[in-house]
């Protein structure tokens, strides 16, 4: 049949091949203008943050409190309650969803009702709106933990029943699990299964071949879901809107009961509820800057732990 092809079109299959080799360029040329444009977009928006911003970012910025209605001073405060936010938030999540995709990877069954819950609850949750998150911390956490506490211990006394940066870190926590947990649970799934069995085939247990096998081997993808909660949970605004951001305050936070003030809110307030929006654009990009470095500086701080842990692992 090939020979019959040859004889009757002798350019058949260069003409085959020539097509398939445009046809490749094309789409590599489309992925890589596709990258291009996405690389440009980035140092185009970091570009214009720099740029505007640049005026009012200093040290005098980054390590004052803000005066004359937040039109003056600098963002401390905003910075050491993103910093406290973030700490707590994933203290909170990160064990939780580590255990949760432990559980699913390792313990629960193919056919197991339970997991199948668990699974489609993470779905769920990943596609709720997260200004639901913020309302669900109000209504759970403030006012039926909060004021139960309240009621319990200081007999009735408004302590815990309030705003404050507990419960909106537990509410950040809530709306980063699922990201936890997915990374986390990719990561257990790369493990060959050869080693779990090779493990429990000399005499380890099941917890004994999870802790020293496979979490040793999966700690990179549990530092990236890390990573991952860090840099969404240091720029969302909406959920701690009724859990604890303020508006504006003189003292930085001194217990896990007090309100805080946030880079993300600090922004919006400055954009939506300022007297002079134009006055305040500088402090604006300037704060924008700020919330920039800083998760970059959280991130990398994980990186690096990531890094270190790779290492000694081989």
């Amino acid at each position: 049949m090939d020979k019959i092809i040859d004889k009757e079109n002798p350019h058949f299959f260069s003409n085959t091949t020539n097509n398939a080799d445009v046809k490749g360029k094309f789409f590599i040329g489309i992925t890589q203008l596709a990258v291009v444009l996405i690389i440009a977009i980035l140092f185009i928006i970091l570009g214009i943050i720099v740029f505007e911003g640049r005026e009012k970012f200093s040290w005098e910025f980054i390590s004052s409190f803000p005066t004359d209605g937040m039109t003056k001073g600098g963002v401390l405060p905003a910075i050491i309650g993103t910093f406290i936010l973030v700490v707590v938030m994933s203290i909170a999540a990160v064990p939780f969803g580590t255990i949760t995709a432990i559980y699913l990877t390792e313990y629960a069954k193919e056919n197991s009702k339970i997991a199948a819950a668990v699974r489609f609850s993470v779905r769920t949750l990943a596609v709720v709106p997260s200004i639901i998150f913020g309302l669900f911390g109000l209504g759970f956490f403030i006012q039926f933990l909060g004021t139960g506490l309240d009621e319990t211990f200081n007999g009735g006394e408004l302590h815990w029943g309030q705003p404050n940066i507990l419960w909106a870190s537990l509410t950040m926590s809530l709306l980063t699990l699922p990201v936890i947990i997915v990374s986390v649970e990719e990561a257990l799934k790369t493990i060959p299964r050869e080693l779990r069995e090779a493990s429990l085939a000399l005499g380890a247990t099941k917890w004994q071949t999870i802790k020293n096998i496979v979490l040793p081997g999966s700690i990179s993808g549990i530092m990236t879901g890390t990573i991952l909660a860090v840099s969404r949970g240091a720029g969302e605004v909406a959920p701690i809107l009724f859990t604890g951001a303020a508006y504006y305050l003189a003292t930085l936070p001194e217990s896990l009961s007090d309100q805080f003030m946030n880079l993300g809110y600090h922004i919006y307030i400055m954009s939506t509820q300022s007297s002079d929006v134009e006055k305040t654009m500088p402090i604006q990009f300037a704060t924008t800057l700020v919330l920039l470095i800083l998760t970059l500086s959280l991130n990398l701080v994980a990186v690096i732990i990531r890094s270190r842990i790779r290492r000694k692992s081989k």
